[in-house]
């Protein structure tokens, strides 16, 4: 390693966690400050912006130490400021904060509109006029949705639960035509099916309705079918489920 590299490792040690690495010889003290406080400033505004609400439910000084922590702990895979929120929440799922169970689902919430925002992706291939039940049926990758154990959507300052729901919280994030972020709440039968769409190639509607009403141990086939049309019109028209007609290569 060149002395200039080994230079810039020690500066950027010793600006992650400056308690425990010192800084580069030969530069002053009061220099290594302004990087110190320029990386703080700057993490502190990238990632403020990004998780308001888990900000302020930790409060000031708690919400400094995670930041703190984040810096001198994690190695972050991306040199983009945009992807800073998404090395973030893969910080928070490998730490434990009992007191706070709900961090790492509470971060992947918020970041998940800001993801799709960003998300550069397009609808695949299908048929605008497939049948809703006998066509296939393929989850937009600009629909996200999401299994969270808490309820993420209400927890903030007033609201920090300490024992999950019986039922998991289940949503629906999707972005429109103009770039906006909408969510929803999802049951459990359209989670189910959403989730089954996704990467789906080969299932018609029909097909997919029938193993769902079978595993939930409704008979009445008929008025599962006849039931869930609204509801796969609407995922239509919302683009989160676009479908390829059935036998039909696009």
């Amino acid at each position: 390693m060149s002395a200039l590299h080994a230079q810039l490792h020690a500066l950027a040690a010793h600006v992650r966690d400056p308690a425990t690495h010192p800084g580069p010889p030969g530069i002053p003290e009061r220099r290594l400050r302004v990087y110190r406080k320029l990386v703080r400033n700057t993490l502190a505004t990238l990632l403020g912006g990004t998780f308001p609400v888990l900000r302020t439910t930790l409060g000031p000084r708690d919400w400094s130490a995670l930041l703190e922590r984040f810096l001198r702990e994690h190695h972050s895979r991306t040199p983009l400021f945009p992807q800073l929120g998404r090395e973030f929440t893969a910080f928070l799922a490998n730490i434990e904060d009992p007191a706070r169970p709900w961090l790492a689902e509470l971060a992947d919430y918020e970041w998940a509109e800001l993801g799709l925002q960003l998300a550069d992706a397009t609808p695949p291939p299908h048929t605008p006029d497939a049948d809703l039940l006998d066509g296939i049926p393929q989850l937009s990758p600009l629909a996200w949705p999401r299994a969270y154990r808490w309820p993420v959507q209400q927890i903030g300052p007033g609201f920090q639960p300490t024992t999950p729901p019986a039922q998991p919280t289940l949503l629906l994030l999707r972005r429109d035509e103009a770039g906006c972020v909408h969510f929803a709440q999802l049951s459990p039968l359209l989670y189910c099916l959403l989730e089954r769409a996704d990467g789906n190639t080969t299932h018609s509607s029909r097909a997919l309705l029938l193993q769902l009403a079978a595993e939930a141990g409704q008979p009445d086939t008929a008025a599962v079918l006849r039931e869930a049309l609204p509801m796969l019109a609407r995922l239509r028209q919302e683009g989160v489920l676009v479908w390829r007609a059935a036998g039909r290569e696009e």
